[in-house]
């Protein structure tokens, strides 16, 4: 990183990539479950749901790619060993074992909110500290947000049908 960049950051640096690195995990695990669940989905309305997970799957990976870049920007190393991301992610990995697809979506539902959590908490410690990972924290958070409103609004289409035909 550039020397005046680091000067400006007015936070430890080393805490912020522990933050960063945990983010980072994070997206590969969202990435790969996303991408695996829209290949084994199962279920009514599987076809709009693996839709919405391969899009899912590809903004979870161009979030992984924003947060790698700046970990190198501020000297640090984005995780090389994938067998570290479960011990780093604050969220949990849900392996898509029940391919059914209101599990998937209650899945990757908890995947968001978790998310979003974690990039509330990325911002909180940014805010007036470190203003391009704040805004690098906003965009994503925006990003995960409407993930969880796309996914939730799939589930109550799938419950509303689902309690429609056992009429």
């Amino acid at each position: 990183m550039g020397t005046r960049g680091r000067e400006i950051i007015g936070m430890n640096v080393d805490e912020l990539l522990k933050m960063l690195d945990e983010a980072f995990a994070s997206e590969w695990l969202a990435y790969y479950q996303y991408w695996l669940g829209a290949k084994l989905i199962k279920g009514p309305m599987k076809d709009a749901v693996a839709a919405e997970l391969n899009l899912h799957a590809t903004e979870e990976l161009n979030h992984a790619n924003l947060l790698a870049a700046r970990i190198i920007q501020l000297g640090g190393n984005a995780v090389t060993d994938p067998r570290r991301w479960f011990d780093l992610s604050p969220c949990t990995y849900e392996s898509p074992d029940d391919p059914y697809v209101a599990v998937l979506l209650d899945q990757n539902i908890a995947g968001e909110q978790c998310a979003i959590s974690a990039y509330k908490r990325i911002m909180d410690a940014t805010k007036d500290k470190d203003m391009v990972t704040y805004n690098l924290a906003l965009t994503i958070l925006e990003q995960e947000v409407e993930h969880e409103e796309d996914l939730q609004s799939l589930k109550e289409d799938l419950e509303l049908m689902v309690s429609r035909a056992n009429r």
